[in-house]
């Protein structure tokens, strides 16, 4: 695409994965020709060896290819030399990564004995951020990069002795006081603070790096990552990425949240290694980040497609499509969900939609309102020739491949499709790369200044729930993201239920950000750092908090991040010690050391105070 305005991969609509270097870990090298590699984090305390061990073999049993451990002290380190032995007698060859922040002590003893250190660029030489407002000259901004220089080579060069890689992940929220004091919580921010490590690295010709950037918002880490790849680009860099949505959640919301942040990025074929985060048994992560990687290799090899006309958006930050608004679809409106009928009849389901109540409803034929009113669904022969339903409200059903040989033939069509005040298009694909044949539609009306609203449509074949999920979110996600789309509609053939697809549409517009209609629990899969029971607590917090579709709550494991990575959370809990929680209002601190056993009704007594509770229907 050599028209394009960014240049953060190669071809936005014909699928390739993005060529990497090679970075060897253990006897699993990641990046280069390799596959995508899956990956998951124990919960359990370092310092067991029994524990760690058997969670370990579990994650490799299951499928995953490396394990990381959290290494948060002396002794948690020294220990990964006990774990290590354990597995070579068991000939368990699986890559051990060391989680470290703050300590660079602790990761200069976890070298010598894992695959793999993974360091945070926000606390691992700066100090840990205060989040307060400081002001850098130039000069003191250049010398504390000198002293981080100074400190990281050394460790670089202990890292190249015992052959370990290098994982630079940097987080949302938890960059240093001295990125926020010059680029403050943002994308570029982020990507800063990785680069500075990066540039250290190239200098000292360290190959062996692995670059993360994660959020539980799968908008900003989208747009993040792309950022990141765009500034490597720049500076010619090839480091291999590892992609994942951080506090994603547990159940259903947890795997659409990741589903639509992951795949966005696989989809423009950004990634080298994953992981599903979810505040489940980490062994839960393993099959459902396989299935998400296994979707994308269908994409490899597709038909070609074609986009002679691309006005691309910038993919750097969100902005939402611009389209006039046809009664409640397009404009400033929120977007709609079109339940797909099925074989029902619209009187079948209206007693059984539930909470999340349709703002469409479709069987193929006609559109139509709860209260029966209906649209008619034109061809563009019929629209571009209408006689019967001439200034009436319509949809208009387009595939890209078709739409392309009408106006080849007609043009004309793309005038009356601006002109015209009463129409809704009706975006669908069969092909491979369902996403890109809609993003190139889509970039082909912009580059028209054609304004029409278009829903998104795709009628799938999926088996179970976790399938469609995997499919629909990877498709509809990455659009929603960039600001693509009016409304949504999934249909499928098989046995899922009405309920099933209706509640999958809202719940993808959740995770792409376009539209709340829940309650969003933002909770971190936990690790060993985590000294209250995670699991029990975010099902409680869940049970209490859900009627609150107002809020957004999060549910973090310990202060290494979630103060900083719950930034987007209206309230929050965080692990402070055994059996204790702090809770926060935004990243204000509000109640300390609170007993796990009461901390949902001490959450509830400060929401009630900041006027911000509801009681429940």
């Amino acid at each position: 695409m050599k028209d394009q305005n960014f240049n953060y991969i190669n071809n936005l609509i014909n699928y390739n994965r993005q060529s990497t270097s090679e970075v060897k870990i253990g006897n699993t090298p990641m990046g280069g020709k390799h596959p995508i590699r899956i990956q998951s984090m124990t919960d359990t305390d370092t310092k067991d060896t029994e524990a760690t061990l058997k969670q370990i073999l579990d994650l490799v049993r299951a499928g995953a290819e490396y394990v990381r451990v959290t290494v948060q002290g002396i002794r948690e380190a020294e220990n990964l030399k006990n774990i290590k032995e354990e597995l070579l007698k068991l000939d368990c060859q699986i890559p051990l990564v060391a989680d470290v922040h703050f300590n660079p002590k602790v990761a200069e003893i976890a070298a010598k004995y894992v695959e793999k250190i993974r360091i945070n660029p926000g606390n691992f030489y700066d100090r840990r951020a205060q989040f307060t407002e400081e002001l850098y000259t130039d000069e003191e901004y250049r010398k504390e990069l000198e002293k981080i220089e100074e400190r990281f080579i050394p460790f670089l060069k202990l890292c190249k002795k015992h052959n370990t890689a290098l994982r630079i992940g940097a987080n949302q929220g938890s960059l240093s006081d001295r990125i926020m004091s010059r680029y403050g919580d943002t994308p570029a921010g982020i990507v800063e603070s990785v680069m500075e490590f990066l540039r250290i690295c190239q200098k000292e010709s360290f190959e062996d790096v692995v670059i993360s950037i994660k959020s539980s918002n799968t908008r900003i880490m989208t747009y993040t990552v792309r950022m990141m790849n765009y500034k490597m680009r720049l500076e010619d860099m090839k480091y291999p990425l590892h992609i994942g949505v951080t506090e994603a959640g547990e159940g259903e919301d947890g795997r659409i949240k990741s589903a639509v942040g992951i795949g966005a990025l696989l989809a423009d074929g950004i990634g080298d290694t994953i992981r599903v985060s979810l505040t489940e048994n980490p062994v839960n992560e393993i099959p459902f980040a396989r299935k998400l990687v296994d979707a994308f290799k269908y994409r490899t090899g597709h038909e070609e497609i074609e986009a002679p006309t691309i006005a691309q958006t910038n993919p750097f930050e969100y902005e939402r499509r611009s389209t006039r608004p046809v009664m409640n679809v397009g404009g400033k409106r929120l977007p709609v969900v079109m339940a797909h009928l099925g074989d029902m009849k619209l009187q079948e389901v209206l007693p059984i939609w539930g909470n999340l109540q349709p703002d469409y409803f479709y069987d193929g034929k006609e559109v139509f309102t709860a209260d029966g009113t209906s649209y008619p669904i034109q061809t563009l022969e019929e629209y571009l020739y209408e006689s019967t339903h001439f200034n009436q409200m319509k949809f208009i059903r387009v595939k890209k491949k078709e739409f392309d040989a009408f106006h080849a033939e007609y043009p004309e069509i793309i005038t009356k499709l601006k002109q015209t005040r009463k129409t809704i298009l009706i975006l669908e694909s069969d092909h491979d790369n369902a996403m890109a044949e809609m993003r190139a539609f889509l970039y082909f009306l912009d580059a028209h200044i054609c304004k029409v609203p278009v829903i998104l449509y795709r009628k799938y074949k999926a088996r179970t729930l976790e399938d469609l999920i995997i499919n629909a979110s990877t498709d509809m996600g990455a659009l929603l993201l960039d600001g693509y789309g009016d409304g949504i509609c999934i249909g499928n053939e098989g046995d899922l239920s009405f309920s099933e697809l209706k509640d999958l549409s809202f719940s993808i517009l959740q995770a792409s950000r376009m539209r709340v209609s829940k309650t969003e629990f933002i909770s971190c899969p936990g690790c060993g750092r985590t000294l209250f029971d995670l699991h029990s607590t975010t099902a409680l917090v869940k049970e209490h908090f859900n009627h609150l579709d107002h809020l957004k709550i999060g549910v973090m494991g310990c202060v290494v991040n979630g103060p900083g990575e719950m930034s987007d959370a209206d309230y929050g809990f965080v692990g402070a010690g055994p059996g204790k929680v702090n809770l926060y209002k935004g990243q204000k601190l509000k109640k300390r050391h609170i007993q796990f056993e009461e901390a949902v009704m001490e959450m509830e007594n400060l929401i009630r105070e900041y006027g911000d509770w509801k009681d429940p229907d």
